[in-house]
């Protein structure tokens, strides 16, 4: 088997059957293409299983996929088919593209809003909409991109500092660390329940109950949907306590100041979704959100307060609702005084 490498940036791999987007679109500089032709031992092979075997580096379902996508030519024509047979002879050329995960941790400039910031730490009010961590689906425009390319301490540290997260859609405040030592005293703080974390909330349904109220009950993955969290039997899920206080109630519906004392994954839209006052425009924990006055689950985090790991000062940031936020509690006629007690 013969195999050479070659860096290219502006031609296709193959003629012919080789789809638009590739054809008309220059490659990137990072794209690496391989070539090698077919060998004795592999006459008469799986197209697919030979690539197996010839680039054992990459996962299969990497090499798959880069069939699947057109980034595969065999004898200079497009080859899509896993299972095309090979023959001695023939020359395969595979273009390795990164992925998009590879790709995620690169700098993006962006505007970050900025409520404090020193040497050691930075507290952002996250606007709802913009994902914390690369995922599955959203690779790029991720807060950690923009801190890459706000800091320059950041590529060296974990997850560029992010210490704890908020869902995409919830608004608010959160920090995040710019040295390894204030990294991880956060994350100690964090784990020993020494970061005081206090959101708002809306739900569409009106209160009737106590005005001060706990939910402590686990969290764990829902045993019907996977996708969601939901809470469950203690043997299967983590603890998971929330404190809750009405602020003020309508006919529309009630806002409340809610106290996280655990961290878990959508833990406040899911104990308030047990109790049956599920958030404001919370499609996959709510009701049909269409007639709702907010395009997001109505979440966020206005109150973060901890005691600064460094100079030991302690700490408090507030910030008033984003827009649309403010706007639901005006047509529902909710009120709010900033800050809350006891927040």
């Amino acid at each position: 088997m013969k195999q050479k490498t070659e860096i290219i940036s502006t031609a296709p791999l193959a003629t012919g059957a080789m789809p638009a987007d590739i054809e008309d679109t220059e490659l990137d500089s990072e794209t690496e293409v391989r070539t090698l032709e077919v060998g004795i031992a592999g006459h008469g092979q799986r197209l697919d299983h030979f690539l197996v075997e010839a680039f054992p580096e990459f996962s299969r379902s990497f090499l798959q996929s880069a069939v699947s996508s057109g980034c595969l030519a065999l004898n200079g024509h497009a080859a899509t088919r896993p299972a095309t047979k090979v023959r001695v002879g023939d020359e395969v050329a595979i273009e390795l593209r990164p992925t998009a995960k590879s790709l995620a941790f690169r700098a993006e400039p962006m505007h970050l809003d900025i409520a404090y910031e020193d040497a050691s730490l930075a507290v952002i009010n996250k606007p709802a909409g913009l994902v914390v961590h690369p995922a599955p689906g959203n690779w790029s425009g991720t807060l950690l991109n923009g801190l890459l390319a706000r800091y320059e301490t950041a590529g060296n540290l974990p997850r560029a500092g992010i210490v704890h997260r908020l869902d995409k859609d919830t608004s608010g405040l959160m920090v995040v660390a710019k040295t390894r030592e204030t990294m991880d005293r956060l994350v100690g703080l964090i784990a020993t329940r020494l970061v005081s974390r206090h959101y708002l909330a809306v739900s569409p349904h009106p209160w009737r109950g106590e005005r001060e109220f706990s939910v402590s009950a686990p969290i764990g993955r829902d045993p019907k949907n996977r996708l969601r969290m939901a809470v469950v039997e203690s043997g299967s899920g983590k603890p998971a306590r929330t404190d809750f206080k009405v602020v003020d109630s309508s006919s529309s519906g009630t806002l409340f100041h809610c106290a996280l004392h655990t961290g878990r994954t959508h833990q406040i839209r899911v104990h308030l979704g047990s109790i049956g006052m599920p958030l404001a425009g919370d499609a996959v924990y709510g009701r049909d959100t269409a007639r709702d006055p907010i395009a997001r689950q109505a979440l966020h985090a206005f109150s973060l307060a901890f005691v600064h790991p460094t100079s030991a000062t302690p700490l408090r940031w507030f910030c008033q609702p984003p827009q649309d936020f403010a706007k639901l509690l005006e047509i529902w006629g909710l009120r709010y005084n900033a800050p809350i007690a006891g927040a």
